[in-house]
């Protein structure tokens, strides 16, 4: 019998995810780019400490506000610099 891990999550995704779409409406020189938004997705991801969870349920059971004030601010943070990073990577490929 082997174990089913499918239901393991990063709990850090979803907050990226939604994050990097309410982002795009600032940074329109990527907000039609799929391909960038998703290079912008990895780049936050890679910033944040990984948080896996089975159940949502798992994560805001144990938080305190405080944690999730916390960790809402570093979602930003690392959202706000990837679009920057891929925003400089993009214009340096342009001028090559």
């Amino acid at each position: 019998m082997s174990a089913d891990f499918t239901s393991i999550r990063n709990h850090n995704e979803q907050a990226v995810f939604a994050a990097v779409q309410d982002a795009t409406d600032r940074y329109p020189g990527l907000a039609d780019r799929e391909d960038l938004l998703a290079d912008v997705a990895c780049v936050a991801l890679n910033r944040l400490q990984p948080r896996y969870i089975r159940h949502k349920v798992d994560l805001a059971f144990y938080q305190t506000e405080r944690e999730r004030a916390e960790h809402d601010k570093a979602v930003a943070d690392a959202v706000d610099y990837a679009f920057g990073f891929v925003q400089a990577r993009t214009a340096m490929r342009a001028r090559a």
